[in-house]
């Protein structure tokens, strides 16, 4: 029997693949999905676009943009989308990692542990609050603590999925610092998990990636106990 002929156009087949992920989300890149055009448009135009965008969405929830509290809040959540929570959509926002030279010949792992990051869940658009712990071992350069923390944030100011975000810190530190021996873990609370779902709230994810001498069983060892977490 011939089989009936159908005629599905893009959106229909990306709503049907939506509907058979569901809510398992084991596929994604290591870059952040962005599109080639994706700058095409500078940040004031954004806002505007955003900023209508986001107000019809109230309008179809039916909140009242004549109330003076919401008549302003497609606009400011446009500018915070633009400015804020996903400048690290941005390459232009990258943050410079100034080497310095090792004077002081310290050749032992070097960490700095809790830094605070917020993101978004690529998934529902709600928020990743975690910290990260970051360590390298220095070969012949240094970089500014601040410097960490920049880069950190940098990867979590964009729409992400908490894997990659751990691939993204690593890989932008071994080229900045010349050196295969870094390590970062992640621990995050995700609001995704927390607000919706199963609206757990005390749980949380934790996430490592180790290359160069902390895939060394020992140097592992020691990371882990220095920022008191268990192997």
């Amino acid at each position: 029997m011939k089989q009936k002929e159908t005629s599905l156009n893009t959106t229909e087949i990306k709503n049907m693949h939506a509907e058979e992920i569901g809510e398992n989300h084991v596929g994604f890149s290591m870059e952040t999905p962005i599109r080639e055009d994706a700058f095409a448009l500078d940040d004031e135009l954004k806002i505007e676009l955003i900023g209508k965008h986001f107000k019809e969405i109230m309008l179809i929830l039916g909140l009242d943009l004549n109330d003076d509290s919401l008549s302003g809040t497609p606009h400011r959540v446009a500018k915070m989308y633009v400015t804020e929570m996903f400048k690290g959509l941005n390459p232009k926002n990258i943050p410079e990692a100034k080497l310095f030279e090792n004077k002081y010949q310290y050749k032992n792992m070097l960490i700095e542990k809790n830094i605070s990051f917020h993101s978004v869940c690529e998934h529902h658009f709600v928020p990743i609050i975690g910290k990260a712990h970051v360590a390298y071992i220095p070969n012949g350069k240094v970089v500014g603590l601040s410097k960490l923390n920049r880069i950190v944030r940098y990867f979590a100011q964009r729409p992400q999925v908490q894997e990659r975000m751990t691939v993204q810190i690593v890989n932008m530190l071994k080229e900045a610092l010349a050196t295969e021996d870094v390590a970062v873990i992640i621990e995050a609370d995700h609001m995704c998990v927390a607000m919706r779902g199963v609206q757990d709230i005390t749980s949380s994810t934790i996430t490592s990636e180790f290359s160069g001498k902390f895939l060394d069983g020992k140097n592992r060892e020691e990371l882990l106990r220095l920022i008191k977490l268990e192997s």
